[in-house]
């Protein structure tokens, strides 16, 4: 049985109707935002991850709702399995991202290259407000948290 430890934070991007450096600096607060929450996370739960990895692709799966479909609000969900990390990301838009092959033959919208190429799994999927992204990092064994990493203080 698969138990799930569930934390949600909803971030509030700047105005999407002016889209210029607005968005960007909305897109720059939120993923900082989120960064810092899915860091938290990772630290309080010790989930063994790379924290590095976890918070790029939170920044990027923020970045692209927040300037890629002009998402207002955006909601962050992070679950841990037995032997997982999810992070979700809701918006308010609905058309849902492409693959990275996807974009090279319909040249639109950006894909999402890093989480592809980063993430255990990664998808959308539809909601009845929007639109979820999500990418899975599973646990390595042999990952040493920076508190297992310290110096001793001890004198041999």
């Amino acid at each position: 049985m698969t138990s799930w430890l569930v934390g949600t934070l909803a971030i509030r991007s700047s105005s999407a109707s002016n889209r210029s450096s607005s968005a960007s600096a909305g897109a720059a607060s939120a993923a900082g935002e989120a960064r810092g929450q899915v860091r938290a996370v990772i630290r309080a739960w010790e989930i063994p991850v790379d924290p590095d990895i976890a918070v790029l692709l939170t920044s990027d799966l923020v970045t692209h709702a927040v300037i890629g479909w002009e998402s207002a609000t955006i909601t962050l969900a992070v679950r841990c399995s037995h032997d997982q990390l999810r992070v979700d990301v809701y918006d308010t838009s609905l058309p849902l991202p492409m693959a990275v092959d996807e974009q090279a033959i319909k040249e639109t919208r950006p894909g999402l290259a890093l989480v592809a190429t980063l993430a255990t799994e990664w998808g959308s999927f539809l909601t009845f407000t929007g639109k979820a992204m999500y990418f899975a990092l599973a646990f390595q064994a042999d990952w040493l948290r920076i508190e297992d990493n310290k110096p001793s203080s001890e004198v041999w």
